[in-house]
Protein backbone atom coordinates (compact mmCIF):
# COMPACT_ATOMS: atom_id res chain seq x y z
CA UNK A 1 0.00 0.00 0.00
CA UNK A 2 1.13 3.82 -0.92
CA UNK A 3 0.26 6.44 1.09
CA UNK A 4 1.08 9.99 -0.47
CA UNK A 5 0.45 13.01 1.51
CA UNK A 6 -0.32 16.46 -0.49
CA UNK A 7 0.68 19.79 1.50
CA UNK A 8 -1.19 22.56 0.67
CA UNK A 9 2.08 24.33 -0.49
CA UNK A 10 2.10 21.87 -2.99
CA UNK A 11 -1.27 22.20 -4.30
CA UNK A 12 -0.49 26.03 -4.74
CA UNK A 13 2.51 25.23 -6.68
CA UNK A 14 0.44 23.09 -9.13
CA UNK A 15 -2.50 25.65 -9.37
CA UNK A 16 -0.36 28.72 -9.86
CA UNK A 17 1.49 26.51 -12.72
CA UNK A 18 -2.63 25.80 -14.34
CA UNK A 19 -3.03 29.22 -13.81
CA UNK A 20 -0.19 30.84 -15.91
CA UNK A 21 -0.43 28.14 -18.31
CA UNK A 22 -4.11 29.12 -19.04
CA UNK A 23 -2.73 32.61 -18.82
CA UNK A 24 -0.26 32.01 -21.96
CA UNK A 25 -3.00 30.33 -23.65
CA UNK A 26 -5.47 32.54 -24.03
CA UNK A 27 -3.11 35.34 -25.32
CA UNK A 28 -1.57 32.74 -28.13
CA UNK A 29 -5.46 31.74 -29.06
CA UNK A 30 -7.22 35.39 -28.11
CA UNK A 31 -4.15 37.36 -28.80
CA UNK A 32 -2.11 35.83 -31.54
CA UNK A 33 -4.49 37.26 -34.67
CA UNK A 34 -4.93 40.95 -33.51
CA UNK A 35 -2.42 42.84 -34.86
CA UNK A 36 -0.91 46.01 -32.72
CA UNK A 37 -2.98 48.90 -32.81
CA UNK A 38 -1.61 51.77 -32.77
CA UNK A 39 -2.38 55.36 -32.51
CA UNK A 40 -5.34 57.51 -34.20
CA UNK A 41 -2.38 58.99 -36.51
CA UNK A 42 -1.60 55.41 -37.29
CA UNK A 43 1.78 55.77 -36.19
CA UNK A 44 4.62 54.02 -33.77
CA UNK A 45 2.75 54.00 -29.71
CA UNK A 46 3.94 56.89 -27.60
CA UNK A 47 4.33 55.10 -24.19
CA UNK A 48 5.65 58.34 -22.71
CA UNK A 49 3.51 61.93 -21.80
CA UNK A 50 1.44 60.05 -19.22
CA UNK A 51 0.84 63.23 -16.39
CA UNK A 52 -2.62 63.63 -15.75
CA UNK A 53 -6.04 61.22 -15.90
CA UNK A 54 -7.38 62.98 -19.13
CA UNK A 55 -3.49 61.76 -21.06
CA UNK A 56 -4.42 57.88 -19.65
CA UNK A 57 -7.72 58.19 -20.66
CA UNK A 58 -6.90 59.40 -24.07
CA UNK A 59 -4.52 56.73 -24.29
CA UNK A 60 -6.55 54.18 -23.39
CA UNK A 61 -9.50 55.86 -26.01
CA UNK A 62 -6.75 55.47 -28.45
CA UNK A 63 -7.47 51.43 -29.01
CA UNK A 64 -11.12 52.01 -29.14
CA UNK A 65 -11.97 50.89 -26.00
CA UNK A 66 -14.31 53.42 -23.94
CA UNK A 67 -13.58 53.69 -20.20
CA UNK A 68 -15.22 56.25 -17.17
CA UNK A 69 -13.36 59.16 -16.50
CA UNK A 70 -12.46 58.41 -13.01
CA UNK A 71 -10.13 55.51 -11.83
CA UNK A 72 -11.96 53.06 -10.26
CA UNK A 73 -8.50 52.35 -8.03
CA UNK A 74 -4.97 54.18 -8.24
CA UNK A 75 -2.51 51.82 -6.64
CA UNK A 76 1.41 52.69 -6.05
CA UNK A 77 3.86 50.01 -5.39
CA UNK A 78 7.88 49.12 -5.69
CA UNK A 79 8.03 46.77 -8.04
CA UNK A 80 9.28 43.46 -6.94
CA UNK A 81 13.39 42.77 -7.78
CA UNK A 82 12.83 39.61 -8.41
CA UNK A 83 9.62 38.66 -10.40
CA UNK A 84 7.32 35.50 -9.60
CA UNK A 85 5.93 33.17 -11.98
CA UNK A 86 3.04 35.06 -12.23
CA UNK A 87 4.91 38.65 -12.78
CA UNK A 88 6.97 36.89 -15.31
CA UNK A 89 3.83 35.72 -17.57
CA UNK A 90 2.64 39.09 -17.35
CA UNK A 91 5.46 40.02 -18.36
CA UNK A 92 5.32 38.04 -21.74
CA UNK A 93 2.08 39.42 -22.51
CA UNK A 94 3.75 42.90 -22.00
CA UNK A 95 6.18 42.53 -24.28
CA UNK A 96 4.11 41.43 -26.99
CA UNK A 97 3.58 45.19 -27.02
CA UNK A 98 6.48 46.48 -26.96
CA UNK A 99 7.28 46.72 -22.99
CA UNK A 100 9.62 45.03 -20.56
CA UNK A 101 8.52 45.33 -16.75
CA UNK A 102 12.19 44.07 -15.90
CA UNK A 103 13.62 47.41 -16.52
CA UNK A 104 11.17 48.88 -13.46
CA UNK A 105 12.48 46.41 -10.59
CA UNK A 106 12.56 48.08 -7.34
CA UNK A 107 11.15 51.38 -8.77
CA UNK A 108 7.83 53.04 -7.70
CA UNK A 109 4.79 52.33 -10.57
CA UNK A 110 1.20 53.65 -9.79
CA UNK A 111 -1.52 51.38 -11.57
CA UNK A 112 -4.58 52.88 -12.70
CA UNK A 113 -8.11 51.00 -12.82
CA UNK A 114 -10.61 52.19 -15.16
CA UNK A 115 -13.77 50.44 -16.03
CA UNK A 116 -14.31 49.46 -19.81
CA UNK A 117 -17.75 50.49 -21.14
CA UNK A 118 -17.82 48.95 -24.44
CA UNK A 119 -16.18 45.58 -24.47
CA UNK A 120 -18.68 42.51 -25.97
CA UNK A 121 -18.23 40.51 -22.48
CA UNK A 122 -20.67 39.45 -20.18
CA UNK A 123 -18.87 40.43 -17.21
CA UNK A 124 -17.01 43.40 -16.08
CA UNK A 125 -13.93 44.41 -17.79
CA UNK A 126 -10.81 46.35 -16.57
CA UNK A 127 -7.99 48.72 -18.68
CA UNK A 128 -4.93 49.03 -16.25
CA UNK A 129 -2.26 51.23 -17.04
CA UNK A 130 1.42 50.64 -15.25
CA UNK A 131 2.65 54.32 -15.01
CA UNK A 132 6.33 55.58 -13.18
CA UNK A 133 7.47 59.13 -13.89
CA UNK A 134 4.90 59.53 -16.86
CA UNK A 135 5.80 56.69 -19.28
CA UNK A 136 3.43 53.47 -19.50
CA UNK A 137 5.79 50.33 -18.31
CA UNK A 138 2.74 48.09 -18.27
CA UNK A 139 -0.77 47.93 -19.83
CA UNK A 140 -3.62 45.62 -20.27
CA UNK A 141 -7.35 44.72 -20.39
CA UNK A 142 -9.16 41.93 -18.07
CA UNK A 143 -12.12 40.54 -16.92
CA UNK A 144 -12.68 40.53 -13.41
CA UNK A 145 -13.95 37.04 -13.50
CA UNK A 146 -11.53 33.72 -12.02
CA UNK A 147 -11.50 32.62 -15.41
CA UNK A 148 -11.42 35.44 -17.57
CA UNK A 149 -8.99 37.06 -19.27
CA UNK A 150 -6.06 39.40 -19.66
CA UNK A 151 -5.04 41.12 -23.00
CA UNK A 152 -2.08 43.55 -23.93
CA UNK A 153 -4.20 46.76 -24.13
CA UNK A 154 -2.59 47.64 -27.70
CA UNK A 155 -3.47 44.18 -28.75
CA UNK A 156 -7.43 44.65 -28.60
CA UNK A 157 -9.21 43.62 -31.51
CA UNK A 158 -11.58 46.14 -32.29
CA UNK A 159 -14.43 43.53 -33.48
CA UNK A 160 -14.75 42.75 -29.21
CA UNK A 161 -15.88 46.54 -28.69
CA UNK A 162 -19.66 47.31 -28.69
Amino acid sequence: MFIYAVRARTVKFFGLVILVCALVLGVVIFGGEASVSASASGGEIDFSGIKTNEDRVKFIESFGLKVDSEPLEEDAFAMPENFDRVILGYNELQKKQGLDLSKYAKKRVTRYTYKVTNYDYEGEVMANLFVWRGKIVACDVSSLDPEGFVLPLTLVDRASLK
